[in-house]
């Protein structure tokens, strides 16, 4: 059976909150791993996120495996009217979140997952990263026809403005795959928006190649994105699955996504990342402010 690590981390960054939740726990044979990224301002965002995180936790950790993709995809959707639930029961303006989730079975050697927004997963396999999932945002929209490169969507004053998350008033449609096959070696990441457009291909290549477990990974990059300082900051939050020995070797770069290398060794966390029964009170007027502009800008369209 192959041998699965995990390691998890959550950053405020430069915000007054941190809107992301994370969680990461064992069933049986199997890991699941989510993490969400919440939008809506003060304090909404971040209960739009505990809430999907909450919701996925309980219906994945229940779960009698193996994992059905129609297991993820009625989990995802419950979580979208927990979140719903939770503007209409509050009186809230408005509250939503992206989600990604991520499924292993070491005894039968596959992985599922599905996401809504622009938390993205990565798998890196024999030394090649590969972004597996697709933002559901306006610059992706404009790069699958044709009228934008991915170099020019990075610095796009839209690039991050939704086209679909959880608690939106349209119909849902999670992008949830069939049961793919698990190679030793084989690594996943897990991340929010904050995560992969601050540390960037680079810094996800160069610290995979030199880290011995995923606590070292994750310690690498989120210290290259402190590193760099920027004044607007967002949270920044990732989850790293190391399914056996990651295997080192010169990366292929594709042009849409991320460039990396394999690598090796791993740590295992033992019981679930922990998950915020409340969210974090929001700081000074000014402070709230300034978030409400920058998550109004993430809103879905």
């Amino acid at each position: 059976m192959l041998k699965i690590r995990v390691a998890a981390c959550s950053e405020q960054g430069a915000r007054a909150n941190n809107e992301d939740a994370v969680v990461a726990h064992e069933n049986g044979p199997g890991w699941y791993a989510v993490l969400a990224d919440g939008a809506g301002g003060h304090r909404n965002g971040a209960e739009a996120a505990r809430r999907a995180v909450h919701r996925l936790q309980n219906s994945l950790g229940d779960a009698t495996l193996p994992w059905r993709p129609e297991l993820l995809t009625g989990a995802v959707l419950a979580a979208h009217d927990d979140v719903r639930s939770g503007v209409q029961g509050s009186g809230r303006d408005r509250m939503h979140t992206t989600v990604v989730a991520l499924c292993v079975d070491a005894q039968r050697n596959f992985a599922l997952w599905t996401h809504v927004g622009d938390s993205r997963l990565y798998r890196i396999r024999e030394g090649r990263i590969d972004t597996i999932t697709q933002d559901d945002s306006v610059v992706q929209m404009l790069i699958e026809a044709g009228l934008l490169t991915p170099e020019q969507a990075e610095d796009h004053p839209h690039k991050n403005h939704l086209v679909a998350a959880l608690g939106i008033e349209d119909e849902l449609n999670p992008h949830t795959t069939d049961p793919q096959p698990l190679r030793d070696g084989d690594v996943f990441l897990l991340c929010s928006d904050g995560w992969w457009g601050s540390a960037g291909d680079t810094v996800i290549h160069d610290t995979l190649m030199a880290s011995t477990s995923p606590d070292d990974w994750l310690a690498a990059m989120r210290a290259a994105i402190e590193e760099r300082g920027l004044p607007d900051q967002d949270n920044f939050s990732a989850i790293a699955v190391w399914i056996g020995q990651p295997v080192v070797t010169v990366a292929a770069v594709t042009p849409t996504d991320a460039a990396g290398e394999g690598v090796d060794a791993p740590l295992v966390e033992s019981g679930p990342m922990p998950l915020d029964e409340e969210p974090v009170e929001a700081a000074e007027t000014t402070e709230a402010a300034a978030e409400d502009d920058e998550t109004t800008r993430r809103m879905p369209l």
